[in-house]
């Protein structure tokens, strides 16, 4: 163990180094790396939201509106099937979705096996039961219900995430909690009404054909034709609320734009858009096929704007036209590129920390780190002398690589995780403690200094690996099973395992073998 080949101190030396070199962004400001060439280390330490201050938002997925809006395009396609074209048309009535089911009556008695038969091959999914003689339900299994929830709640995170990617914020946390919470947190964000706005609003766009041969007189007192519905243009400073009758079924969804960008026409902000294939071949049907007719923009069951159609629209691209502001068109084409939300997301919990407290944390971690430090090293040095400094020096580039892991790995610091920086520091001399204890053993042996340091490195290598790998599992685990502030706890600890084993191991022993080839002790100061 004494013995160090030429490449073991040439690999430690250049691993110090990079450390120190990883570590030092941290200690300027981030201006000092501005126009410097990009290979060279710039990362700093990512700061949690308990550190920089920022926003948290507890979010709750409606889940039951997600499944009602299934089993509404349940209602649409149990429609088509009894009226299929090319077959016998079954009559029915009441036909619409109550209590979490699709509920329809048949005219005669005698069509119910065919009905029947027709809507068990729409969803595998759906239980079909009939009561009495005519009136047919269909529902979903309470296992196919659970999993559109989890499903929606997954597409909801996923949305969520790259709303909040979006906005351009570093670090952001988004988890699940429960079967249908949302728990984000957005470090640095210096306006939580913006984020509320960004991540509450579903942003689900479509187009429907307007129905000109409907009475919008009809449709106000209620009787809005079948297959058709009444939606609403909002008001603007030149003109009032305007209702339009718009088909039901969807004629291009939201779900084919690939992007959405601000733009301006004729002085006003605008949204450009464009679709997939599918979506611009869809696109340019319709706008061909309706020409002089009217299209409606439909962005979360209002209608943004209610064009002609001029002449077919080939190319899969349009705008959307309105009284909007250039902060209205950047977020309304933010969410239109991250996606509509599957379902209505309500906020449960909101909590703003400001940068002041961050700051006070910060204060109040370095003092502890200091301090910690100093404790160690000064214990240390009493307790083991010159090999006690030695491990002092070794415990400073320990720091130093926990610092540089951090910023290379991008790892956000808590004040949790400050705090496992502070134990980290009083275990890492834990391994020196075993090997000077075991070399004291074999003095006392009769060793000679040489003999006794290469028997305690080697003796004590066991029980080091043993003591710092029960505590790298615990640490493992803490980040598997923990959330938030646990994770950073875990983060930071299980870095600072494996930086301790190096630096005690390979650190202090390059030291203590560079001191006994340069002195020849007769007797170790320990």
């Amino acid at each position: 163990m004494v013995n160090l080949s030429r490449w073991s101190v040439v690999t430690t030396l250049v691993v110090c180094l990079l450390a120190i070199v990883y570590a030092l962004p941290n200690v300027f400001p981030k201006t000092t790396f501005e126009g410097l060439p990009g290979f060279l280390p710039h990362r700093q330490v990512s700061l949690g939201l308990d550190l920089q201050g920022g926003s948290s938002l507890l979010l709750e997925v409606e889940a039951a509106g997600a499944v009602r809006q299934h089993l509404q395009s349940v209602e649409a396609e149990v429609r088509q099937q009894l009226r299929r074209r090319g077959g016998e048309r079954i009559g029915y009535t009441g036909l619409g979705v109550s209590d979490s089911a699709v509920v329809f009556t048949l005219l005669d008695a005698a069509d119910r096996e065919q009905a029947v038969d027709r809507v068990e091959a729409i969803d595998r999914d759906l239980r079909v039961a009939v009561s009495g003689d005519r009136q047919i339900r269909l529902e979903l299994t309470e296992e196919a219900r659970q999993r559109r929830i989890a499903t929606v709640v997954e597409q909801s995170i996923e949305i969520v995430r790259r709303r909040v990617d979006e906005l351009g914020t570093t670090e952001p946390s988004i988890q699940r909690q429960g079967d249908n919470r949302i728990l984000v947190e957005v470090p640095g964000i210096d306006n939580p009404e913006h984020l509320k706005q960004i991540l509450s609003r579903t942003a689900k766009l479509t187009i429907h054909l307007v129905d000109e041969g409907a009475s919008v007189g009809d449709a106000l007192s209620g009787r809005v034709p079948a297959g058709s519905m009444l939606l609403m243009e909002p008001a603007t400073a030149t003109r009032p609320e305007t209702p339009y009758v718009v088909r039901r079924e969807v004629a291009v969804a939201g779900d084919q734009l690939v992007d959405a960008q601000p733009s301006f026409q004729d002085g006003r902000p605008v949204v450009s858009f464009r679709f997939d294939a599918v979506g611009a071949r869809r696109f340019g049907d319709i706008t061909s096929q309706y020409v002089k007719k009217r299209l409606a923009i439909v962005l979360d069951n209002k209608i943004v704007s209610a064009p002609t159609i001029q002449s077919p629209i080939l190319g899969g691209s349009g705008i959307i036209t309105g009284s909007f502001t250039v902060q209205e068109v950047n977020d309304l084409a933010l969410v239109l590129r991250a996606g509509a939300l599957p379902a209505d997301i309500e906020i449960l919990e909101e909590r703003t920390i400001g940068p002041g407290l961050g700051r006070d944390s910060i204060e109040a971690g370095k003092i502890a780190a200091i301090v910690g430090f100093a404790l160690v090293v000064a214990s240390m040095a009493v307790s083991y002398g010159l090999l006690g400094l030695m491990a002092g020096v070794a415990l400073v580039f320990n720091l130093f690589l926990l610092l540089a892991a951090l910023s290379a790995l991008q790892a956000t610091l808590t004040l949790p995780g400050i705090a496992g920086i502070v134990l980290t520091m009083g275990m890492a001399v834990d391994a020196n403690v075993l090997i000077f204890e075991r070399i004291r053993e074999e003095i006392r042996a009769g060793r000679t200094p040489i003999s006794a340091i290469d028997a305690g490195y080697r003796r004590a290598m066991s029980t080091i690996i043993d003591s710092n790998l029960t505590t790298l599992i615990a640490a493992l685990l803490l980040f598997q099973f923990g959330t938030g502030p646990i994770r950073g706890f875990a983060v930071t600890l299980s870095i600072g395992i494996i930086s301790s084993m190096y630096t005690a191991i390979m650190v202090t022993r390059v030291l203590v073998v560079w001191w006994l080839r340069r002195r020849r002790p007769q007797t170790i100061p320990i």
